[in-house]
């Protein structure tokens, strides 16, 4: 399935971003005024496993619906992956490995290698770390040309650039990289063979003399994407999983409760993830039905139950703790009260996660701004605000894509107030 969206004039200049998501390719064309000019999608076939061959196939759908005067006149683009998900390639940029996607928890006993030397704050630790993921696939596929280490965006780019071997700071925060020294740890040395990792580029800076610009994760692309700008501008993404994220003066780094911080300029992203979230919904109800009882819900009524909704055991933020059980009992017999409790119960995990990055030393959000496709539920918004108790503000744009066009631009993001 694709879409596309035309220019409705044909400036000199273009800029793209590509976001390659958990379920499609999306691309975004901007011009030197930040408008937008042209979009495509390309959703992938149902139940596929991601492949980089799957994802390539449908960069090259969405850049192919580009009328010819834009794609000849693009002058920067810049991708952004899911973060985690990670491969390695050999010399010339072919998988010598599958792509372990960014939620690919199996690197279990590489995690505790990981935690044995890493320094606290290091953003690697975790089974589901790109550099727990490398480790498992170096060990389980000895024999290959092993040349480079690279997550989905780079590879991606690496494709468009023609060249391989670079990432950006916040894809490698998983892997190892050291965004305070801005360098590669020698403990990360001491488990990879240095000729594997990638030359690292701050977002938005440009690769080589081609347009390519290094890109980011989609969460933070995300971000970028919404406009959020000052010191306690936070940002919650309400997709298959609940991840925020707020604009600091100081990174927080606390492993403990699964809390990381990425660079942006002189600024920081402090954040983590949850897996509580839309994908526990969807477990319970189709997306008709949660349409349908949506309207139904009484936000202004809490139910009283106390529930933490998960798929599976595991969580990750605002506890690090891989043996908590969802908790979604007692069931009441009517599914609104049980749908409006699970939402209750996200809303007071998404207030816990604002309230343990403050105490930690973010701040707490002074405005909150929301992605993902909860933003479109008002009774969720609704519990929300009403829970967090920070303004409520609308998105400037709830497209990664968009976030990622903005790095390609030259004159763009990395040069606003957010970023300098």
């Amino acid at each position: 399935m694709r879409s596309l969206k035309l220019p409705a004039a044909l400036p000199e200049n273009y800029y793209a971003g590509l976001d390659l998501g958990t379920s499609g390719c999306r691309l975004i064309v901007i011009d030197g005024n930040q408008a937008v000019q042209a979009e495509a999608r390309v959703i992938y076939p149902a139940h596929a496993e991601q492949t980089p061959e799957l994802w390539w196939a449908a960069v090259q759908q969405v850049m192919a619906e580009l009328p010819a005067a834009i794609r000849s006149n693009l002058q920067g683009i810049a991708v952004d992956g899911t973060s985690g998900t990670i491969l390695l390639t050999d010399v010339a940029g072919n998988p010598t490995t599958p792509a372990l996607m960014y939620n690919d928890a199996r690197a279990l006993e590489q995690a505790r290698r990981i935690a044995a030397i890493a320094p606290r704050e290091s953003g690697a630790h975790g089974a589901s770390s790109s550099l727990a993921k490398l480790l498992w696939l170096l060990e389980h596929y000895p024999d290959q040309p092993h040349a480079h280490a690279l997550h989905q965006a780079d590879w991606i780019a690496g494709k468009l650039a023609g060249q391989f071997g670079f990432s950006d700071e916040n894809n490698c925060l998983k892997l190892g990289y050291d965004p305070v020294r801005r360098a590669w740890p020698e403990w990360v040395k001491g488990l990879v063979p240095e000729r594997l990792l990638p030359k690292v580029y701050v977002p938005g800076e440009k690769i080589g003399a081609g347009i390519c610009r290094a890109g980011t994760t989609d969460s933070i692309a995300a971000f970028i994407a919404t406009g959020a700008s000052a010191l306690g501008d936070a940002v919650t993404s309400l997709g298959s999983t609940i991840a925020l994220k707020i604009i600091s003066d100081q990174p927080i780094f606390a492993p403990e409760f699964g809390i990381y911080s990425h660079r942006l300029g002189d600024k920081w992203l402090a954040g983590g993830a949850s897996n509580s979230g839309g994908a526990v919904l969807l477990q319970h109800f189709s997306r008709a039905a949660l349409e349908r009882l949506t309207s139904l819900l009484t936000p202004e009524t809490p139910t009283g139950l106390d529930y933490y909704p998960l798929v599976k055991q595991g969580e990750r933020f605002p506890h690090a703790d891989p043996q908590l059980q969802p908790r979604l009992t007692p069931r009441p017999a009517d599914d609104v009260p049980f749908l409006q409790a699970m939402l209750e119960g996200m809303s007071r995990i998404e207030r816990e996660g604002w309230q343990r990055l403050h105490e930690l030393g973010a701040p707490y959000p002074q405005t909150l701004r929301t992605v993902g496709g909860g933003s479109r539920n008002p009774a969720w918004m609704q519990m929300r605000a009403r829970l967090i108790g920070a303004p409520l503000l609308a998105s400037r744009h709830d497209e990664a894509a968009f976030g990622a066009a903005l790095l390609a631009l030259e004159e763009g993001v990395c040069n606003t107030p957010l970023l300098v």
